[in-house]
């Protein structure tokens, strides 16, 4: 592994249907199978995108959802992570969107999404507060009580820090 964290931008998003499911993926990192970790939708943002631009796109590839009303930008997220071998430093921007219930299709996944993507599904708040399945990030549940209460930071949190966190994802 690389010593100096590749930076890398990215953009994630709670996708949150009309009976407050929020959907995830279960991802697993390639190069250790044991790390296992549920996380949003998102990826990296590539050259000249925006965080918005980047999230429709990555939405659109990873679930097919085309239309949909982009919600506020709640979180920016920070950490140093190991993905593929590669140590990066996660720079991530959150946002937050309600959409109706759909089925998901993965059709537009890259060949690392296909290799890494164990599953995926719609989990309520209350299964995210009793799972004991890693959450990107950790504090899921606590983080989105209040936004399916419909209380919104009034500025993105900074989710800053956090203890070194294995689980974002997908490149």
């Amino acid at each position: 592994m690389n010593e100096i964290p590749i930076v890398r931008p990215a953009a994630r998003i709670l996708l949150v249907d009309e009976h407050d499911r929020t959907f995830l993926f279960k991802g697993q990192d390639p190069q250790n199978k044991a790390d296992v970790f549920w996380c949003p939708v998102g990826g990296g943002i590539e050259l000249g995108e925006t965080p918005e631009q980047a999230i429709r796109r990555e939405v659109m590839e990873e679930t097919g959802l085309a239309e949909f009303n982009l919600g506020p930008h709640i979180w920016n997220r920070e950490v140093i992570l190991s993905f593929n071998g590669v140590l990066l430093h996660a720079k991530e921007t959150w946002f937050f969107t309600r959409v109706a219930h759909f089925d998901v299709d993965i059709s537009g996944f890259s060949d690392i999404e296909r290799a890494t993507t164990l599953d995926q599904r719609w989990w309520t708040l209350q299964e995210l507060f009793e799972t004991s399945d890693p959450l990107t990030p950790r504090k899921l549940p606590e983080l989105l009580a209040p936004l399916l209460e419909g209380r919104f930071p009034e500025k993105p949190l900074n989710l800053l820090n956090e203890e070194p966190d294995y689980s974002v994802g997908m490149p």
